[in-house]
């Protein structure tokens, strides 16, 4: 926690995190309902949704930039609920698309642009000055936990989103779409509100630490930027956020194509091995968050996650040849859990490094990690898919296309977990011992 900031409670960071429950029942509305009633209903081809879901990643290239505004204005909740706003009227957006696609094809695909643009904007400049008013004002003894219980929230969220709009949606039509679509965003938007009713707003640092110039006028996006890109640490963590996050996401599009195609899985069965892979996720948050806050570091531990997730996907490569069904759920809930230490050890790091960094505010930084996080996401989910059909088609064999990515997966998860030790390495040799349960991998501000 930054000096001078009111330390959250536990209810207090649980209530926080209705902004981050919110976001996640919006998205699910719009990258997985309104994805199926455009592929099954409309008879449009995958790859149709598919580049809309990658659009909302390609727009958060904006987080650093807002985070900056919200350090600079210093009015983390109003850009809170104002992204929250956009958020709510793009999944509306989005809905309303889907039912204009089926009367005219071009007027509804320019609404759905403009509907998944709206909701990279909107998760951006609401989730960017979050996640920087949660790290500027929660104990380092609670970064993890804090980490831990902001997405277990966000997953549950989204499940219970996805089974009470899947219920409530039957019989379909789009009139009943609209009506769902509507009440999921405006609950949303109203959890928002709750989240930050009453909360004392305003930056808990110097926004633009590092960067003072010599005629006291307040330093520009660029200059600051550019000062938080000349930290050598901060290059190094970006580029640990992208290595990881490519890994994690690549294999999200191909499991269950995989159970299917080569354990002959029906789809049912195959959404359920998809779920065990989140409840170990988890479960692997809640070991991860409760191990961080009692042995080592969170580098360490994101290293561990990292290692875990390698060895995971080694053994579900192994998978086809061996011919075991019960290998592979094992193997998918064993990569479950390791993804799940992974993810809450590197969030809670990217936390303590966020407002221990020495150039640039808690908005910038936390942007800065987020956009790389973003497109290293969406960025897997395509590469995987593509390299997965790429390997079949030389190969000519289902099985060794996924064996494949599997396997360049491992590698970049070990690839990323040198990258975070070598972070920590660099911290210790300049004599800046890493917080145990959190992380100060340079200097206080």
């Amino acid at each position: 926690m930054t000096t001078g900031a009111t330390p959250l409670t536990w209810l207090s960071i649980a209530r926080l995190a209705l902004v981050q429950v919110a976001i996640g029942s919006v998205m699910v509305i719009m990258t997985s309902t309104l994805n199926r009633v455009m592929v099954v209903e409309l008879g449009l081809a995958a790859s149709i949704p598919g580049a809309l879901v990658a659009l909302h990643f390609a727009i958060q290239l904006l987080r650093p930039r807002m985070g900056f505004l919200s350090d600079a204005g210093g009015r983390r909740i109003n850009w809170m609920l104002g992204g929250m706003a956009v958020v709510a009227v793009s999944g509306f957006g989005a809905a309303g698309a889907t039912a204009l696609l089926s009367v005219h094809t071009g007027w509804g695909i320019t609404l759905a642009i403009f509907s998944f643009l709206g909701l990279g904007v909107g998760i951006s400049a609401a989730s960017t000055p979050l996640l920087a008013f949660l790290a500027e004002r929660v104990e380092e003894s609670r970064m993890a936990g804090a980490a831990a219980l902001f997405w277990i929230l966000m997953i549950a969220g989204m499940i219970l989103t996805a089974g009470v709009a899947g219920t409530l949606l039957d019989p379909f039509s789009y009139t009943r779409m609209l009506a769902v679509t509507g009440g999921v965003c405006g609950l949303a938007f109203l959890a928002s509100v709750v989240a930050v009713w009453g909360r004392a707003d305003g930056i808990v640092v110097n926004a633009f630490r590092g960067t003072a110039r010599s005629d006291g006028r307040d330093a520009t996006f660029g200059e600051t930027f550019r000062a938080m890109w000349d930290d050598p640490q901060s290059r190094r963590f970006a580029i640990f956020i992208f290595v990881s996050m490519l890994a994690y996401s690549a294999q999200e599009i191909i499991l269950e194509p995989f159970a299917g195609a080569i354990f002959g899985m029906t789809p049912g069965e195959s959404t359920r091995v998809a779920g065990m892979q989140h409840g170990g996720a988890l479960l692997g948050m809640l070991l991860g968050a409760l191990g961080a806050a009692r042995f080592s570091t969170l580098p360490r531990w994101a290293a561990a996650g990292c290692l875990g997730s390698a060895a995971a996907l080694v053994a579900l490569a192994m998978m086809p040849a061996l011919g075991s069904v019960e290998g592979m759920k094992a193997s998918v809930f064993a990569l479950g859990i390791a993804n799940g230490v992974f993810a809450v050890s590197a969030i809670g790091a990217m936390m303590g490094l966020t407002v221990k960094g020495k150039a640039g505010g808690a908005g910038l930084r936390m942007g800065f990690w987020g956009a790389a996080q973003a497109m290293a996401y969406g960025l897997g989910g395509f590469l995987g898919a593509a390299l997965s059909d790429v390997a079949r088609a030389f190969l000519g064999s289902p099985a060794a296309g996924y064996v494949l990515v599997f396997l360049l997966e491992a590698v970049l998860f070990v690839a990323a977990a040198g990258i975070v030790l070598s972070v920590r390495a660099a911290s210790r040799a300049r004599g800046i011992e890493p917080i145990r349960q959190g992380m100060a991998l340079s200097e206080p501000a």
